[in-house]
């Protein structure tokens, strides 16, 4: 059952996929990750391969090597079970098999295990994710910005994502938080991010750890006058988060959203209904009045990274 949802997932994904595959990070991923097989059984080149095969054929899969390809299958589907998104999923395999690719090159031969430990190190230096570039309603800050804005009005609610370009979770939830930010996103109700990467005397203030050991990123925090009111994932003692699953169902639920979007909707409309009062009291010149604009005025304009 669990096989064939994944198949379902996988076809209706199929398109975005292929999308995402045609791009030169994927391209050169997969590349690494088919390599092992590629040399295993290329006519001309396995014929001179080492091999414990009992019958001597060097283009087939030994014992040891199926073993170390049904634990990376194993351990994929172990690590699946917490991924999110589909390019989690797909990051997770291709990271995965590139660790068993190593080991069996390796096994194989040193000078193989050799140059595709190079190859992969020149991948991960050289090579970056592509960052999400997608719709959305979200404010940048810098260092400079974040405490004017989230003090500017304290009627207004703000969620911030603490995120750095380096964390493969973060770009993961990127797409994630974009889309709450289209359905959510209005006059007091507003969403922000900031690169803690950059700005670590931020990281410091609002007690994000950028380390990979601490795995507090991303954390989104809420903010209501200027002051914190919860974060996710929380922080123990030891300064580590505790384990949740950062998905849209989860953010939702744990910060309200609902019932935010509510109140803030409530709350533009009593200043669309102020607006109309003082221009009704106060006619312009020519005998016409202007209409009021109720098109929520403090909506923030659709941002991108600042590249």
């Amino acid at each position: 059952m669990g096989l064939l949802t994944g198949l379902c997932t996988f076809l209706y994904h199929l398109p975005q996929i292929y999308k995402w595959l045609l791009k030169p990070y994927y391209i050169t991923s997969f590349l690494l990750t088919i390599s092992f097989v590629v040399v295993r059984k290329t006519p001309g080149l396995c014929e001179h391969l080492v091999t414990q095969r009992e019958d001597g054929n060097s283009c087939d899969f030994d014992w040891r090597e199926l073993e170390i390809l049904m634990f990376l299958s194993a351990i994929v589907m172990m690590k699946n079970r917490r991924a999110i998104t589909v390019e989690q999923h797909i990051g997770n395999l291709l990271m995965f098999t590139k660790v068993a690719n190593c080991i069996l090159f390796f096994r194989m031969d040193i000078r193989f295990g050799i140059l595709y430990l190079a190859l992969c190190l020149a991948f991960v230096m050289t090579c970056q994710p592509p960052l999400y570039m997608g719709p959305e309603y979200i404010k940048y800050f810098s260092d400079k910005t974040i405490d004017e804005e989230l003090q500017r009005d304290s009627r207004v609610t703000w969620l911030v994502e603490f995120y750095a370009n380096w964390s493969s979770d973060c770009q993961s939830f990127a797409p994630i938080f974009a889309n709450l930010s289209l359905n959510y996103n209005c006059a007091g109700l507003r969403f922000g991010k900031i690169d803690i990467g950059r700005y670590e005397e931020i990281s410091k203030r609002y007690r994000v750890s950028t380390s990979p050991l601490a795995k507090q990123l991303p954390s989104v925090l809420l903010f209501q006058g200027g002051r914190e009111i919860m974060r996710r994932p929380m922080v123990d003692s030891k300064g580590r988060a505790v384990s949740w699953t950062m998905n849209e169902e989860n953010i939702i639920r744990e910060f309200n959203l609902n019932e935010l979007f509510q109140k803030s909707k409530k709350l533009n409309k009593s200043r669309g209904s102020k607006e109309e009062e003082q221009n009704g009291s106060q006619p312009q010149e020519g005998g016409e009045e202007l209409p009021p604009d109720t098109n929520n005025t403090e909506q923030p304009k659709e941002s991108k990274k600042d590249q």
